[in-house]
């Protein structure tokens, strides 16, 4: 690859829930990436093998390689009280499925709190954290961790602590440019301490309009995209760069949009990010 361009992908999901919006979105773009979280309203490590092998197929079939999975692991959803074996078998099942799409990436979190006090809280995240990258290692996976729900999310220092206390390769960064809004905090200010370890980025965009947040177009924000893909790209990043809108659709939350719009919307960022890739002199793959 030139060393001018970024590979581009996108969650596919942000797309539309079928396999073939999500494929078909990412050929429209042009994109030789897809990140995966689900199909048809089912979590990748849910689908049962059939559904999977079909998936798998449609991403070969589409021309597309698998550059990050996203789990539930530790995420929103599965706060610091929950079955940590629920997490560990989901981290099986898709270190197999992994290997089967060509990606070693799985997307993490690290536990919102469930009333234990703030030293508890941080002791039982680094304890799961350190079973969970321990468990990747021998698998060939790298856990990366967003800047999102839990423990470490929305907090440099405490990212840096996570990834000090495990020490592990197979724990690193995925950050996303879009998170802050809805977090309470301004991701750019996060970012030049995280940089070393981000291996994976993705992109959104938001305003705060009164109680509310309001996903836009990568640029159209305050989540200062350009200046996070100038910092990224000036200090060497060459991973992908994947779209998540969250303009027509949150997966995670009831979806009232039809594929078409989810289409529309999951393209029209694509070429919003190659915008702003081209203002700062990056060709776009």
């Amino acid at each position: 690859m030139p060393a001018d361009t970024l590979p581009l992908c996108g969650i596919g999901d942000e797309a539309g829930a079928p396999a073939a919006v999500q494929t078909g979105a990412l050929n429209e773009l042009g994109w030789p990436l897809i990140e995966l979280r689900s199909v048809d309203g089912v979590a990748l490590a849910d689908l049962d093998d059939a559904a999977f092998d079909e998936l798998a197929g449609s991403v070969r079939a589409a021309g597309l390689g698998v550059h990050c999975v996203d789990s539930r692991i530790a995420n929103w959803a599965r706060p610091v009280t929950g079955d940590f074996d629920e997490d560990l078998r989901e981290l099986d099942i898709l270190a197999g499925r992994c290997a089967t799409l060509g990606t070693r990436y799985v997307r993490v979190m690290s536990y919102p709190n469930d009333g234990l006090s703030p030293g508890a809280w941080r002791a039982v995240v680094l304890r799961r954290m350190a079973i969970l990258a321990e468990r990747a290692e021998r698998a060939g996976l790298v856990l990366l961790h967003e800047n999102c729900a839990g423990w470490a999310g929305a907090s440099a220092d405490r990212m840096l602590q996570l990834l000090r206390y495990v020490d592990s390769p197979a724990l690193r960064l995925v950050f996303d440019t879009g998170n802050g809004p809805a977090y309470g905090y301004r991701a750019y200010d996060l970012l030049p301490q995280l940089t070393p370890w981000i291996e994976h980025v993705q992109i959104k965009d938001a305003v705060v309009e009164g109680d509310e947040i309001r996903y836009t177009l990568p640029g159209h924000g305050e989540c200062r995209v350009l200046d996070c893909l100038r910092h990224l790209i000036d200090r060497g990043y060459t991973g992908a760069l994947s779209i998540e809108p969250h303009v027509k659709v949150r997966p995670h939350e009831s979806a009232t949009a039809s594929d078409d719009e989810t289409r529309a919307a999951f393209v029209a960022c694509g070429r919003a990010l190659e915008e702003l890739l081209a203002r700062i002199g990056k060709v776009t793959v």
